[in-house]
């Protein structure tokens, strides 16, 4: 503080001189004392006219004079004249101050320093008078924080403690008028510009009258910005000023304007900052918790946000457990109500009473609010919350077609859909026909659980009500836009047709249950399409699929409808692989237990019915047509069928099929089968079929183990047929002589025929592909 000698006497002739002659007048030690006095005397005059004149001469011929000289002692005239008129400088300070701030501009480091020096005596005076100034001083001193001369900086410093004492012991401060201000200045990128901004925010945070959270969207992006500044100091402070406002934030979140910081903070949790990233997903995690549907409508851009930091390492582990919980937090204010259309939102939102709306109610429409810049809300007590489901399918779309993502990412994603599905059926509907490709391509991922995951979606859109098509069935035309690479369906295979009350002949129809849907057999013929044209994923996960499908869904229509479509493929080589797949599934596969206990007896006409159908397809395989006849204890049919294998191509792969095959009679899926060896009586064909497969078999290890097996049997002379066998026979299998034996059979060497004329067709244009060769 600068302090001046007051002992020069009052005299009218001193007066009258400086005014007359002030040209000349050297603002010095002695200037200064003479200017205390003049400015006393028009005090005590009250000649305001004279005292702004006194002013204006300092001000004009001094402190913004030309002459450095003239300048330093103008700035110690004004600095004299705040001390003179004491609790009245209020009166002038705009004269006082605006010159003072003028020379902060100046070349002159010490000029720079005088008027810093100068300025801080002004205010000291004027006190709480200083406040209607407050964004010019300060505007003024943020770029004094950033002066490269020490002494300038350190004494802003001193100018800074002053007005910041100022401002926390006076109850006028214009906080409106100031935020316009420091939302400019807090993008400064200069460190000791920031400093000053933070160290301001801090002091004006812990005022009790000064509710700097009301404005807080309009610096938390500037905030964030800086919490990435290169200095460890100023992002500790950022985030010491960051962590007050959260706790601000907890304590009165019904004063909190969270809709209008939900974009600031999707735009910085995707910060490559690591502390800006997690410092933002914290305060999404907080927001997420403490206003509820009022994020709803931001829900697109948080999934964009949060998603891809599921699948961080633990380098970053902190990041994802954040990102984690937002996810399952957001995931949660997904309701049921939500899949009401949008004028009963309406209605329904007109019939609530204001009173009985909290701050997780408050509602805001996402036309509105999603895509705004600043995210305001109008009246969010009366505008309903909308889900914006189809900027959330677009992000999870988005995110299952990006394969670079991250396997668990990945993951969530499908448990989003999933969420969705089971909360918001109908509208999701909307989007089936859009993410059914995605979905299905999914199935080839490398992660079982990524495929878990897809596979309970895909089944949840088969399963589900709502897509129930009204009025259409599965086949009635929709699936022949869906491509020529597709499998071809009949018109006549229709869900609407159940297996109860069709024929035994009739198996060309799929089935239907209350809980399959238009897009059940849909799922299978694109299922079966990939396995197609994806021979790789058939083999490595192929059963995997199948198996998992048969849990979520009924296995009966899984089986009846594959077994339906594959009778129409054109493509003979894959309905083989595919129905030898579905036999090993069926044989060997717990899941499927009832479904073989179903099949075991044939007691009831959908068994028999479900039999008839899979049969007209295994019969792209002729031994896995034979082990479904031995799982259905058709044993006298088995043996038929056998007898026909001498009039087929028997190649490796067959008797390779055959060898599985008497590997597989000795699991014990078929222990009910090797115990009815014990029953030679009344199960003559069953051992005959054995014999028969005993026969195809080359001289090896299975040849031995089966041949072992027929070994055990007792009483080898009653193999052969007699009336009273026929008899027993026929009564034991009463229940499913109602199956037209012939006619299967008749099938089976039709079938036959036609992967005969295939092989010999491919053979053949082989032979021409040779000789062409060798031409």
């Amino acid at each position: 503080t600068v302090m001046w000698s007051m002992s020069i006497p009052k005299t009218p002739s001193m007066t009258q001189f400086a005014l007359n002659h002030s040209h000349i007048v050297r603002v010095n030690r002695k200037g200064t004392q003479l200017t205390l006095e003049l400015v006393r005397e028009f005090v005590a005059q009250n000649n305001a006219a004279q005292i702004k004149h006194v002013i204006q001469i300092l001000s004009q011929e001094f402190a913004l004079s030309h002459h450095p000289h003239s300048r330093k002692g103008g700035l110690i005239g004004l600095a004299a004249c705040s001390i003179a008129l004491g609790k009245d400088s209020g009166l002038y300070l705009k004269e006082l101050i605006e010159p003072v701030l003028t020379c902060f501009n100046d070349a002159d480091s010490r000029l720079r320093y005088y008027a810093c020096e100068a300025l801080y005596n002004i205010v000291k005076v004027a006190r709480g008078s200083v406040l209607p100034h407050f964004n010019v001083l300060f505007d003024g001193l943020s770029k004094l924080a950033a002066d490269p001369d020490p002494n300038v900086k350190s004494g802003s410093e001193l100018l800074d403690r002053l007005l910041k004492d100022i401002v926390t012991e006076s109850n006028k401060f214009d906080l409106v008028g100031f935020i316009p201000l420091l939302r400019e200045r807090i993008y400064s990128n200069n460190q000791y510009a920031r400093q000053f901004i933070i160290s301001w925010i801090l002091v004006l945070e812990s005022v009790p009258d000064i509710n700097l959270l009301d404005y807080l969207p309009e610096i938390l992006d500037g905030l964030f910005q800086i919490l990435g500044d290169n200095s460890k100091e100023i992002r500790k402070m950022c985030e010491v000023a960051l962590g007050e406002f959260l706790k601000e934030i907890k304590k009165n979140p019904a004063s909190v304007k969270f809709a209008e910081m939900a974009n600031i903070l999707v735009i910085h949790c995707q910060a490559s900052d690591d502390l800006i990233q997690l410092t933002a997903m914290c305060w999404m995690r907080e927001f997420i918790q403490l206003a509820g549907r009022v994020m709803l409508p931001y829900s697109s851009g948080i999934l964009t946000a949060v998603l891809p930091c599921l699948s961080y390492d633990d380098r970053k582990k902190s990041i994802k457990e954040v990102a984690n919980v937002c996810n399952q937090s957001l995931m949660k204010l997904v309701i049921p109500e939500d899949d009401e259309t949008d004028e009963g939102k309406q209605s329904l939102s007109l019939q609530m009473e204001p009173k009985e709306e909290t701050l997780s109610q408050q509602e805001v429409t996402s036309s509105e609010c999603h895509l705004c810049v600043s995210g305001s809300l109008c009246s969010t007590d009366k505008i309903p919350v909308t889900l914006n489901l189809d900027g959330i399918v677009q992000v999870l779309d988005c995110h299952l077609h990006d394969m670079t993502i991250g396997m668990m990412t990945r993951i969530a994603v499908l448990k989003w859909l999933y969420h969705l599905y089971i909360k918001t059926p109908r509208k999701m509907f909307r989007h089936t026909d859009s993410l059914f490709p995605i979905l299905l391509r999914t199935l080839s991922d490398e992660s079982d659980e990524v495929i878990l995951k897809d596979l309970e979606v895909l089944a949840e859109i088969a399963s589900s009500p709502a897509g129930q098509t009204e009025g259409q069935g599965p086949c009635d035309g929709s699936e022949t836009r869906l491509g020529q690479s597709e499998l071809h369906v009949p018109i006549k295979a229709s869900l609407k047709t159940s297996p109860t009350h069709s024929s035994m002949k009739g198996t060309e129809c799929s089935p239907s249950t209350p809980t399959m849907n238009s897009y059940f057999y849909k799922f299978m013929i694109n299922l079966l399409r990939r396995f197609s044209s994806e021979r790789k994923l058939l083999e490595t996960r192929g059963a995997f699929i199948i198996r998992q499908l048969c849990l979520l869904l009924n296995a009966e229509n899984i089986f009846h409808s594959m077994a339906d479509i594959l009778l129409r493929e054109e493509d003979l080589k894959f309905a083989s692989t595919m129905v030898h797949t579905l036999n090993t599934i069926l044989l060997t596969s717990s899941e499927l237990f009832q479904l073989r206990n179903q099949l075991k007896d044939l007691k009831t006409p959908e068994s028999r019915n479900l039999f008839c159908c899979l049969y007209r397809s295994w019969c792209h395989n002729p031994v896995t047509t034979v082990s479904l006849c031995f799982l259905t204890q058709n044993y006298k049919h088995a043996y038929d069928l056998i007898q026909k294998f001498g009039d087929l191509e028997v190649t490796v792969d067959f008797l390779t099929e055959v060898d599985k095959l008497v590997q597989l009679i000795e699991c014990p899926i078929f222990t009910y089968l090797r115990l009815q060896l014990l029953d030679v009586k009344n199960n003559p064909y069953l051992i005959k079929a054995l014999y028969g497969l005993l026969m195809l078999l080359p001289q090896s290890s299975a040849f031995q183990l089966l041949s072992r097996r027929l070994q055990c049997v007792p009483n080898p002379e009653l193999l052969q047929t007699t009336d009273s066998t026929k008899t027993t026979l026929g009564f034991k299998r009463s229940t499913a002589t109602n199956i037209d034996y012939m006619e299967l059979l008749q099938h089976f060497e039709h079938v036959q025929n036609k992967h005969l004329e295939v092989r010999h067709q491919r053979a053949g244009r082989g032979e021409h592909l040779d000789r062409r060769v060798v031409l």
